[in-house]
């Protein structure tokens, strides 16, 4: 592959592909099930199989369908099979303790991610906001989410002080407050959720900010908050 620099298909897995999807991918590119099948587990290729599937073009190696196919893996497995595929890459990458990445709250961390995510290393990039006590801003993500500093910032401790006395921190409550502030400054949710998703993840692309919201925790949200408006005031 000239993407990914891929010669073999064991290269793959250390891309961030499962093995059935890659499985999956493999058997698709001779041969194809009809009614416009994609996503099938092992047994079911097998027992759908038939030489009047086989095709004579030439097969193309597509690694956007790969990771698309990936994509559907990776949030159609069980829970109990993703984290462990999961937990080893974000330890390599130095992200967070094992600690980190035990119970109840970390498991509905990865079933937040890894409805975006193609690869596993799409999960660990976006799982690093929320496991890092830091936080580093992407520079396309603060152009785009903060074209205007000034502007930004007075939004942003706007957004603070209505969260700061917010006193239910549940996805629902946050969404109340949230829009009740979007209606007081006559403007739309969007424009509020953009600005706040720079501030919270660094990223311009994230689960629902009330989702992230609720993820960080009070504590660490506020704190984001305030790191995002000093950011945008210090000359």
């Amino acid at each position: 592959s000239k993407r990914h620099g891929a010669t073999a298909v064991g290269d793959y897995q250390h891309l961030g592909i499962v093995p059935e999807a890659m499985v999956n991918f493999l058997v698709l590119l001779g041969w194809s099930p009809g009614e416009d099948r994609e996503i099938m587990p092992l047994e079911q290729m097998i027992e759908l199989f038939s030489a009047s599937g086989l095709q004579k073009k030439a097969a193309v190696f597509d690694t956007q369908k790969l990771e698309w196919m990936n994509g559907q893996y990776l949030s159609a497995m069980p829970i109990e099979k993703l984290e462990p595929r999961v937990t080893p890459a974000i330890l390599a990458a130095g992200v967070a303790t094992p600690d980190q990445l035990r119970g109840e709250r970390y498991l509905a961390l990865l079933e937040l991610l890894r409805v975006r995510a193609r690869t596993i290393h799409d999960v660990v990039r976006q799982a690093v906001p929320y496991l890092s006590d830091s936080i580093a801003y992407d520079a396309d993500a603060v152009a785009k989410g903060w074209k205007d500093p000034a502007e930004s910032a007075v939004l942003l401790q706007a957004v603070l002080d209505k969260l700061d006395a917010a006193g239910d921190w549940t996805v629902d409550g946050l969404e109340a407050a949230l829009r009740a502030l979007a209606e007081e400054r006559g403007t739309t949710a969007g424009k509020i959720f953009q600005p706040m998703r720079v501030a919270l993840t660094g990223m311009s692309v994230s689960p629902s900010i009330f989702d992230v919201l609720v993820t960080l925790g009070r504590e660490k949200s506020l704190g984001r908050m305030r790191a995002a408006i000093a950011r945008l005031t210090t000359p």
